[in-house]
């Protein structure tokens, strides 16, 4: 598994633990770019979450989109090993 894929991976189980509705799009060919890696919905609350690692930064497209996002009232977060214990409970709960 990938740093990143370490990343979504504990994500997941975070948003699993809390009962969040959460789902990763399509990337690729057959997706948008700068889409974030998970989408999700907790208590009300549309989330997007773009997951990095390794010092890894989003790119532009990344940054506008999750903008976008919350310019629309949702809760947009970039999540690394460095804050992913604590992150989606600071913003989420």
């Amino acid at each position: 598994m990938t740093p990143e894929g370490k990343v979504k991976a504990n994500v997941k189980r975070q948003l699993d633990k809390l009962g969040a509705y959460h789902f990763s799009p399509q990337s690729g060919i057959y997706g948008r770019s700068g889409i974030p890696d998970i989408i999700g919905c907790y208590k009300g609350k549309f989330f997007a979450i773009e997951c990095k690692a390794g010092g890894n930064e989003p790119t532009e497209l990344q940054l506008k989109e999750l903008q976008k996002i919350h310019d629309a009232g949702g809760i947009a977060m970039v999540i690394s090993e460095a804050n992913v214990e604590y992150e989606i409970e600071r913003k989420l709960v």
